[in-house]
């Protein structure tokens, strides 16, 4: 196929913007909020320049955009061993032990930080009831740093008022970097709305990146930003697989929608080795809202059933029949597995799942009554409603709309559950992502730490939040610690290089009709048909993108086999997403936004294919409830505890992946 080219014969040339900074961050979400915060501290004093930019405003960046009602990351008293272990456990036996342990030491820092700067954390009250962040603030409890009881919905969770939540957070974020603008003297260093799409490799030192080139999606202009350091937290992937909620609401996902997979193919693309891509999340959400079901188990202490009422990961039959292909990790009950036990139910025609608010409300009534009479336990009732109800307010406002039009009230009837599509993560119940170095003092193998705290295979490449592989569990608190630890790391990089100077190979113009292949496609083939939608030349955004998830949702494992694949069906899903990629040559866009459409595909189609190949190579299910290898439906702890690794060589198009062993750090 004849890769097009764009001469900017067709469609308007855009403003180069050129950019030298010393440590750029991609992103604007929880990670890269802590890299602005951490970094500035550091660089401030040597004038070393700090650049953000983000594709969308900071304030609403993010998988914590729409706000949040707990923090699932706060040791407090806990030993950060055991979070090693919750976090192992969970991830079935395998994970970075290093860079988990050096997390939960560090996460408690950040949301020391976040209560300072205005977040509102729930204290027990006096009476041993919970007191929302605002209450405990008028009763004046102590903050969690001067010793705080904080409500604790689970071992590591604490309740939040949230729905300011990621504002509170991106405003440190943008206030270090204003000091930092004042520090070093540059007019600007925050750039919102520049949508960041390929890394590129200095002109001297091939092994290393020295720029990132994006655009704006408001304006027509290029950016290139020339860099000593890049610290990316551009996220993980959602919209690789066909969602369950289709047509008016196939924008609606329980993971952000504009998390398309930048993190990984950014990095990919740079040569960055990757870790348990094999790995995605399947979260058992309120179907059809995705709504968050997190603090009606934990904190409510709602229970999930069959339609029969019967507790399914009680069921004998399915725990004993779980024990025989998955083992000991079944005992464990972590999410996959509970997801696991849930589909063998529907598959067993008990569905559908219900989760039994109902019941939670009805049973803390009684208990409210019981131990403060009638009056004052209506009255603590009544508050608590409210909570669940901000619950969702906080984090999905749809799940509140569509009860209220199915004329579901959750304190009087159930409401269904479902495990949802497949999404590509590293910072909720997932671990997809870079290999990176960790610390050198916790006993790890010497060939997990090269030098610099969270920097991946490519030398001044620092990664963060959802895109470190191996280590997930870390949520929105331990996103923002990690980043402040890659931030911290790359200022050292850049003092350790100090006559380090970036240069590419390409020119700007170069890059500006690379990026803009798309509008040219469009401008120059849209006159060859009346519907300029449907034409023989290119293919629009929304269509590739539905061809992207009907080969990843068919062939790897989504929703419409159950999560099921096997090496035949991968094979045939490999193929047909090679052709999936020489199609995204002919790519066409009639705006700014299709561009970054256009290009949000691209980087999909990358991300889901490291996913493919991994599942590939590791031939075992180590992920029961989130996919199944039909042909080796088993964990084989004998062959396949290990890590799998791989590397794209994106300039041949190949694929190099292999086994890396696993080594338990904690008892």
């Amino acid at each position: 196929m004849e890769k097009e080219t764009c001469t900017f014969s067709y469609c308007q040339r855009p403003e180069i913007v050129e950019v030298e900074t010393d440590l750029l961050i991609i992103g604007g979400g929880m990670s890269a909020c802590g890299t602005a915060f951490e970094a500035t501290r550091w660089a401030n004093p040597k004038g070393i320049k700090i650049t953000m930019v983000d594709k969308a405003a900071t304030e609403r960046s993010g998988a914590v955009a729409m706000g949040l009602s707990a923090i699932n990351t706060y040791c407090g008293e806990n030993d950060p061993a055991d979070y090693v272990k919750y976090v192992r456990n969970d991830l079935m036996g395998i994970t970075r032990e290093d860079l988990v342990y050096d997390l939960g030491r560090h996460v408690d820092d950040s949301v020391h930080l976040f209560e300072e700067w205005g977040l509102p954390i729930w204290k027990q009250g006096d009476d041993g009831f919970s007191l929302d962040g605002f209450q405990a603030k008028d009763a004046g409890k102590a903050m969690l740093k001067d010793g705080g009881k904080p409500v604790r919905s689970g071992k590591w969770q604490i309740m939040i008022n949230g729905e300011s939540y990621k504002v509170i957070v991106a405003e440190a974020a943008k206030k270090a970097l204003e000091i930092n603008r004042q520090a070093t003297g540059v007019a600007q260093n925050h750039f919102e709305r520049v949508f960041i799409v390929k890394l590129y490799h200095d002109a001297n030192d091939p092994k290393r990146v020295a720029a990132a080139a994006g655009f704006s999606v408001r304006e027509n202009k290029i950016y290139l930003f020339k860099a000593k350091a890049i610290c990316l937290g551009a996220g993980g992937a959602v919209n690789v697989f066909r969602p369950r909620s289709v047509k008016e609401g196939q924008g609606r996902a329980w993971y952000p929608v504009w998390n398309s997979g930048s993190g990984y193919a950014l990095g990919m693309q740079a040569g960055a080795e990757l870790t348990m891509m094999e790995n995605r999340f399947v979260p058992a959400r309120f179907k059809d809202g995705y709504g968050p079901v997190g603090a009606w188990f934990l904190f409510f202490k709602a229970k999930a059933t069959d339609s029969n009422g019967e507790d399914y990961c009680t069921n004998p039959e399915y725990v004993e029949d779980a024990k025989k292909k998955y083992g000991k990790y079944v005992d464990a009950l972590g999410t996959a597995i509970r997801n696991h036990l849930m589909m063998r139910a529907m598959k067993d025609g008990k569905g559908p799942i219900l989760m039994r608010t109902h019941e939670a409300m009805q049973a803390i009534n009684a208990t409210f009554k019981e131990k403060l009479g009638e009056k004052e336990g209506a009255k603590k009732v009544k508050h608590l409603e409210a909570e669940a109800w901000e619950d969702f307010l906080d984090m999905c406002i749809g799940q509140a709309g569509l009860w209220a039009c199915k004329n579901i009230e959750p304190d009087k009837s159930p409401s269904e559950i479902m495990p949802t599509e497949p999404y590509l993560l590293g910072s909720h119940a997932g671990c997809a992502g870079f290999w990176c170095s960790g610390p050198d003092d916790l006993g790890a193998p010497k060939e997990w730490s090269w030098g610099y705290n969270r920097m991946s295979t490519v030398p001044g490449l620092f990664m963060m939040g959802d895109i470190v592989g191996a280590s997930g569990h870390k949520f929105s608190s331990g996103s923002h610690a990690e980043g402040r630890i890659a931030g911290k790391n790359a200022i050292a990089f850049i003092l350790d290089h100090p006559d380090y100077k970036p240069a590419i190979k390409q020119t700007a113009d170069e890059i500006a009709g690379e990026l803009y292949i798309p509008y040219e496609t469009f401008e120059k083939n849209k006159v060859a048909t009346t519907d300029p939608f449907i034409n023989p030349n290119y293919i629009r955004p929304h269509m590739l993108q539905a061809r992207l998830q009907k080969i990843a949702d068919e062939y790897f494992g989504g929703i419409s086999t159950w999560y099921m694949t096997s090496k035949t069906m991968l094979d045939e899903g490999l193929k047909q997403l090679e052709m999936l990629k020489e199609d995204s040559q002919k790519m066409a866009a009639s705006n700014l936004h299709e561009l970054m459409r256009c290009w949000e595909n691209f980087h999909r189609i990358l991300s889901v294919e490291a996913h493919a190949r991994h599942i590939l190579f590791r031939e075992e299910s180590r992920y029961p409830g989130y996919y199944y290898r039909g042909d080796f439906d088993l964990i084989d702890d004998n062959n396949w505890k290990v890590f799998v690794n791989s590397k794209y060589d994106a300039e041949n198009n190949t694929w190099e992946l292999k086994k890396v062993p696993y080594v338990q750090l904690v008892d």
